[in-house]
């Protein structure tokens, strides 16, 4: 709920008091010929319900005019109550959830990720994040999502990522990368040409929901592109027509904490000793017992299961299967390697 939404509220629950107060007032004048300062004390004692006394004697007219006056009172009294109570447990939450923003603003924030939308791609996406260990912060626009997530590992900005100070707030120009999950096309097309025109060589991945909403994205300087509708059914159809290929591949993970691991390596990261030799003198799947089953070259290229002459170029990258202790083993056996050389 927004501030505008409880200012609007009080101020209705006040005027509801208000008009019974004033009821209350003109009914014992106009039944009992109370004096005004009488209506007003009976008004008063009969919403509170603090038991005093009456005045004076009321008439029957007097008294069903209380009775209904303490019906009426008990529902609206609860109402402006309520919102009262509301408004200062949402001023509290929000004084310390900009203490606490203050506080991780002051904490420069560098190679992070910065997630746009937090809906349910967007909290799938921060949790697979977080479980890898890495420096998110989530950009939306409800404040309420903002305040209930306060606390947690992620960093949450309220904001409109569309707009350039609230990506520069999210640290933009220190961030890695950008993904962008809103459920509307135009949106995440918006957040990405905010987002490139603040940063021209930040990996940018983009929700999308058709064909035409792809090209535009790409268009636009997106990195990736990824249709939820179009995985979900590709996935499907598989457990349809192969479905022991899907449960062999959900046996392999990038998470350190599941036996089977499938992580990149750069070949930059390597010793440079070991930069232009072919994959067959490390003898890595001989050693550790991983196996290196993707390459990626310097170009972009992709080559699945490379042969062992495939040598590590400089800016290329090695994708590698292999248990824990396998891809630690041969991480040892490159270091020792390349201090051989």
């Amino acid at each position: 709920m927004d501030e505008n939404s409880n200012r609007r509220e009080l101020v209705i629950a006040g005027l509801l008091l208000l008009l019974v107060i004033t009821i209350g007032v003109l009914g014992y004048i106009q039944i009992d010929n109370f004096s005004f300062i009488d209506s007003l004390y009976m008004t008063v004692i009969t919403i509170s319900t603090v038991g005093y006394g009456e005045v004076k004697e009321l008439t029957d007219g007097g008294k069903l005019f209380t009775s209904g006056l303490i019906l009426a009172s008990l529902v609206i009294l609860g109402y402006f109550i309520s919102i009262i109570t509301q408004n200062l447990v949402h001023s509290q939450l929000s004084f310390f959830y900009a203490i606490n923003n203050k506080k991780n603003r002051a904490k420069k924030m560098e190679n992070h990720v910065i997630v746009v939308g937090y809906g349910r791609n967007g909290k799938q996406v921060v949790n697979e994040l977080l479980t890898l260990g890495l420096k998110i912060i989530v950009i939306d626009q409800n404040h309420e999502l903002i305040i209930n997530n306060m606390g947690r590992s992620a960093r949450f900005i309220e904001g409109d990522a569309t707009n350039d100070e609230v990506l520069v707030k999210a640290g933009i120009n220190t961030a890695r990368s950008l993904i962008s999950t809103l459920p509307n096309d135009a949106d995440n097309l918006y957040v990405v040409l905010t987002a490139r025109s603040l940063k021209h060589d930040l990996k940018i991945i983009s929700r999308a929901s058709n064909d035409s909403s792809e090209k535009k994205l790409r268009m636009a300087g997106v990195d990736n592109v990824v249709m939820p509708e179009r995985v979900g059914g590709a996935h499907m159809a598989t457990l349809i027509a192969q479905p022991d290929i899907v449960e062999f591949l959900d046996h392999l993970s990038i998470h350190s904490d599941t036996p089977t691991q499938l992580v990149e390596i750069m070949c930059d990261e390597l010793p440079f000793e070991l930069i232009n030799k072919p994959i067959r003198e490390i003898g890595i799947r001989r050693k550790s017992g991983a196996n290196i089953i993707g390459f990626k070259t310097a170009t972009g290229d992709f080559i699945i299961n490379p042969s062992p002459e495939t040598k590590l170029m400089p800016n290329s990258k090695l994708f590698v299967l292999g248990t824990k202790e396998q891809i630690s083993h041969m991480r040892e056996i490159m270091s020792d390697t390349g201090s051989q050389s």
